[in-house]
């Protein structure tokens, strides 16, 4: 071998082990959140722990390591048409909020267990996306969303003026979830008809969730994915971080607020 090829090669075997260490971490990083983080959690990741890599060589080294997230999306429809009333659309796609427990999301979507169907609802804060609460049953029905709601109730001792966003499903038209938001003094907000960007928030969550848990795993039961879910939501609060949270998880944000 020609004495400039072997420096060539050298050179690049150098270049390769530079980051070695990167590499080891972007690895951990990548197993530890089950392969749900793509290049740009896990440089944000990365920087909370003193590495001061950017985005592009992660994507770059990621891809050289063969690690990659994976992203579906379905979704359940519950509109049935107008079957009572329907409340004006208070957020019109305005997400951002300055403090918690001003805008709340809520949604209802279908997950599939063989041939088992079950529907979580939950409630989601927009100002960090956090999991206020929620209900997995295997109907969709009012019993569901009033736990929902009863969960939520229950952490909160004041909430006037509080806006809770929904579709137009036939849940969040029924007398008694509207009842129930009027007792607490909370504003109700509909997306228009057909109209999914209109809560794009709660649909967000949903395909995070699928792809990162649903899709991710393999499932024995109906029972096995709830307490699964348990877990991961937990896991999303307190430990996923997110970009638009200046890489903090929802919890962790809200905490630096406070």
């Amino acid at each position: 071998m020609a004495r400039s090829v072997f420096y060539y090669h050298l050179k690049r075997l150098k270049a390769d082990d530079k980051y070695a260490v990167e590499k080891e971490c972007i690895k951990s990083v990548f197993h530890e959140h089950k392969g749900r983080y793509g290049y740009r959690r896990v440089t944000a990741e990365m920087h909370n722990r003193g590495f001061g890599i950017n985005h592009k060589t992660v994507q770059r080294l990621m891809s050289e390591l063969c690690l990659k997230s994976r992203i579906r999306k379905v979704r359940y429809r519950s509109y049935k048409g107008e079957v009572g009333k329907i409340a004006p659309n208070i957020i019109a796609r305005d997400f951002s909020a300055e403090a918690p427990n001003r805008k709340w999301a809520t949604d209802v979507t279908q997950i599939n267990i063989g041939s088992v169907k079950l529907y979580l609802s939950p409630i989601l804060d927009m100002f960090n996306g956090e999991i206020i609460s929620y209900n997995i049953s295997k109907s969709p029905n009012m019993a569901q969303v009033y736990d929902m709601l009863d969960k939520a109730f229950a952490k909160f001792g004041n909430l006037d003026g509080l806006i809770l966003h929904s579709d137009q499903g036939w849940q969040y038209q029924h007398f008694g979830y509207r009842q129930r938001l009027a007792e607490h003094h909370i504003m109700q907000s509909m997306s228009r008809k057909g109209n999914c960007l209109d809560n794009a928030m709660a649909e967000n969550f949903f395909g995070i969730m699928k792809s990162e848990l649903l899709y991710a795993e393999e499932f024995e039961s109906p029972e096995a994915f709830m307490k699964a879910l348990d877990e991961y939501i937990d896991y999303y609060n307190n430990k996923r971080i997110k970009s638009r949270l200046k890489g903090k998880s929802p919890v962790q944000y809200r905490t630096l607020y406070s």
